[in-house]
């Protein structure tokens, strides 16, 4: 028997006692599933929330940065705002750098917190 017949014959129907291949997807579908709304679901919720926060900044704001300075917001641009943190101390920072407002929860989670 050359190697393709014996090819042929592997790729023929299976047994009457096996299972259809569509069911033996079922499992894995499931899993697919429950990795969706276990991990990716949640994930996108919390991306859109931490959005809507930093898009919601305005002048006035008191916040917080991922590295701990307190500020009130001074100015705003498209990608970073500018923070008073003492009288005529002003610092500029990436808008991706404010994790919540000051006395509240963070809304933005530092990257090196999550893991623990």
């Amino acid at each position: 028997m050359s190697a393709m017949d014996s090819l042929v014959l592997a790729m023929g129907t299976p047994p009457a006692g096996a299972p259809s291949p569509l069911l033996q997807f079922i499992p894995f579908l499931l899993i697919l599933g429950i990795f969706y709304f276990v991990i990716l679901l949640p994930m996108k919720r919390k991306q859109t929330k931490v959005q809507e926060f930093l898009a919601a900044l305005k002048v006035g704001d008191r916040v917080i940065t991922s590295g701990g300075i307190y500020g009130s917001i001074t100015r705003t641009s498209e990608q970073s705002l500018q923070l008073q943190i003492a009288n005529n101390v002003r610092i500029e920072v990436s808008r991706a750098a404010i994790v919540g407002y000051q006395g509240q929860e963070p809304v933005a989670q530092d990257s090196t917190a999550q893991g623990n």
